[in-house]
């Protein structure tokens, strides 16, 4: 098999993978690539100096489409900053709260306990736990 036909085929494999694996258009890079490289095979035998076209073409490419890829925004405190708590959280320690409706496991940096179906602010989030206090006694 010719190397423009294997690499025809990768480039194909990588750009059908992008649609059922997003990989925000990585691998979409490398297959165009890969078919940029099928077609300066014909005229470039040397398989060592195509592999090294391909990962220069991958590198620019891939850098050039992060643009496409969405940016990875928070609807976290853009929305919401109030929760309400599930159960009893004590200070430095994880409980539950309810936010936009769903339950999210929670850790208080308030200074002393807060009681169940008490209301609380998001500071913030860090993976799945959201960051919260207690609400001030005159905010309430």
């Amino acid at each position: 098999m010719s190397p423009t036909v294997i690499w025809l085929i990768v480039g194909t494999v990588l750009c059908v993978m992008e649609v059922g694996l997003p990989t925000a258009f990585v691998e979409l890079a490398l297959g165009i690539a890969a078919l940029i490289v099928a077609g300066l095979s014909l005229f470039i035998p040397q398989v060592g100096l195509q592999v090294a076209i391909w990962m220069m073409l991958s590198i620019g490419l891939t850098i050039a489409m992060r643009r496409l890829a969405p940016k990875r925004t928070s609807r976290l405190l853009e929305d919401a900053l109030e929760a309400r708590t599930l159960t009893e959280i004590l200070p430095g320690q994880t409980g539950r709260v309810l936010y936009e409706g769903n339950s999210w496991q929670a850790f208080s940096e308030a200074d002393q306990a807060i009681a169940p179906d008490q209301l609380v602010v998001v500071l913030g989030r860090r993976g799945t736990t959201l960051i919260i206090s207690s609400v001030p006694q005159f905010e309430r």
